[in-house]
């Protein structure tokens, strides 16, 4: 059934398709039909993309739902897509927040709304491409077009220096794409004319070798994640794009960072990710502590938010890069990291979804032009201090797992990286609950919020399911864990392999 079935396609084409269509619904007339086709666009993306955990086998390891169709045969180039137990959850993950999305600019945004949707749509699909390609030029070529509609998002519809952050978004992604693309020109010659990623799992190379193409794929995903001190777009890219923009960015596109160290950088170069771990760790404990701190001197709340997912994105790539003595890389680290990613997919969405929330009221992002919000939105207060719980990572909450998982990976190796990753802990309650209190809690501030009118229906609706992701997960992670288990065990067994060869 896996290699036959065409779910992998249409859970990158449903999604382009319906943003093609979404382009030709112009002018005013036709908005209310654009909203609508991107709706039943991105729902019907959704339900593709829950077809794939329908139908996927825990117990294997090995790529499912695969396809592989010749496309530029005088490169032995394929169009292959398969997913394993790393990258089902994140089509998914990427569905859903296609959706939410959608729904959240439903109202929203009333200039270029066909232009709008049409870009989310079309990413959705892109993106979903990247983690479903197991041919390295699908995957590079997937990887470069979904910076294209994010430049758009950010460009267009952004805040008032949206031209500066997009540009320097598009520059710093792209530069480092392009070492990745060395890498696998390289690779195809050392394999005799393959592009396939698994056959670059297979090939004896020297530390050297291996330590080189492990600094080209890191250009291009640190970049990504993003890791310190290649993070400073981030900040500019989130104050500046629009709600959804920033949903997608902190929800998905980090993630594909994380997913490359997974893909390429363990497997590809086993022995340099274990000679490099401590330099990999160093820099994720940088970005965990050094942008705690900087989190909690920001008085706009999106930077906040930014600098927060920059810091819990270092939790992630120190739980890749947890290797013991013997070199063999940590469960707990891993799966810790994966579990980390989809639950701050689904907190930062929630968080930034918040922040558009009271932007769209009062149209300012800073902490000081709050305070009191509570007394006029109880049901939006009631959201945003459980999604700032989530942040601080408490316990029944999807904030918790991941971190609790990933200390306890650092544990085994190394006490006092665990407890450089435990102080983060407080940092994050530090700056989280400082922004709580000074914008949810107290007296009413000022006659804005004095005015402000508690979220509509469709607003409750985006973050009551999120709320629900966020608690699920946080109370029974289960079958998150399980989906990965095996697909990470593999991954594990290979790179020790590859050490001791």
């Amino acid at each position: 059934m896996h290699s036959s079935s065409y779910i992998l396609s249409l859970t990158i084409w449903v999604p382009i398709l319906a943003g093609v269509l979404v382009l030709f619904m112009r002018g005013d007339a036709q908005k209310a039909t654009a909203r609508l086709i991107a709706l039943v666009g991105s729902i019907m993306g959704l339900l593709v993309a829950l077809l794939l955990w329908i139908g996927f086998d825990n117990a294997s390891a090995t790529m499912q739902f695969s396809e592989s169709i010749p496309w530029i045969t005088r490169f032995n180039i394929h169009y292959a897509l398969g997913v394993d137990g790393i990258s089902m959850l994140f089509v998914i993950l990427n569905s859903f927040t296609t959706v939410i999305v959608v729904i959240a600019g439903w109202q929203v945004i009333t200039e270029k709304v066909s232009q709008y949707l049409a870009a989310f749509l079309i990413m959705s699909g892109l993106v979903n491409g990247v983690f479903a390609a197991t041919d390295a030029i699908l995957f590079y070529l997937f990887f470069e077009a979904m910076l294209i509609p994010m430049f758009l998002i950010i460009g267009v519809w952004g805040g008032p220096n949206r031209v500066y952050a997009a540009v320097k978004f598009f520059l710093y992604t792209l530069l480092g794409s392009l070492l990745m693309l060395a890498a696998f020109i390289y690779l195809y010659n050392v394999t005799n004319g393959s592009f396939s990623i698994d056959d670059y799992r297979h090939v004896p190379l020297s530390l050297t070798v291996q330590t080189v193409l492990f600094f080209a794929f890191f250009a291009s995903f640190a970049v990504k994640v993003p890791m310190w001190p290649v993070h400073t777009w981030l900040p500019d890219a989130h104050v500046e794009a629009p709600t959804g923009g920033s949903v997608v960015l902190a929800a998905i596109t980090l993630k594909i960072g994380a997913y490359g160290f997974l893909r390429f950088n363990l497997p590809i170069a086993p022995d340099a990710s274990f000679a490099l771990s401590g330099f990999m760790i160093t820099l994720s404990l940088i970005a965990i502590i050094y942008i705690g701190f900087v989190a909690l001197a920001q008085s706009d709340m999106k930077k906040l938010v930014a600098y927060s997912s920059i810091s819990h994105m270092g939790f992630v790539t120190l739980g890749f890069f947890l290797f013991n003595s013997l070199g063999v890389a940590s469960v707990q680290g891993i799966e810790g990291g994966l579990v980390q990613m989809v639950s701050h997919g689904f907190i930062s969405a929630a968080m930034f979804l918040c922040i558009g929330v009271l932007y769209d009221r009062v149209h300012s992002r800073e902490i000081s032009s709050y305070g009191g919000v509570i007394n006029t939105m109880p049901k939006f207060a009631f959201f945003a201090v459980l999604f700032a719980m989530a942040n601080v990572g408490l316990p029944g909450t999807s904030g918790f797992v991941g971190e609790f998982i990933i200390i306890l990976g650092a544990m085994k190796v190394n006490f006092w990286i665990a407890f450089g990753a435990a102080i983060t802990l407080i940092l994050g309650a530090a700056y989280t609950l400082w922004m709580t209190k000074r914008v949810i809690f107290g007296d009413i501030a000022n006659d804005d919020v004095k005015a402000l009118t508690d979220i509509n229906g469709r607003e409750i609706l985006i973050l009551a399911i999120l709320a629900v992701m966020v608690l699920a997960m946080g109370l029974y992670p289960m079958p998150f864990t399980e989906v990965m288990h095996e697909s990470v065990n593999a991954l594990i067994k290979h790179v020790a392999v590859g050490k001791l060869n």
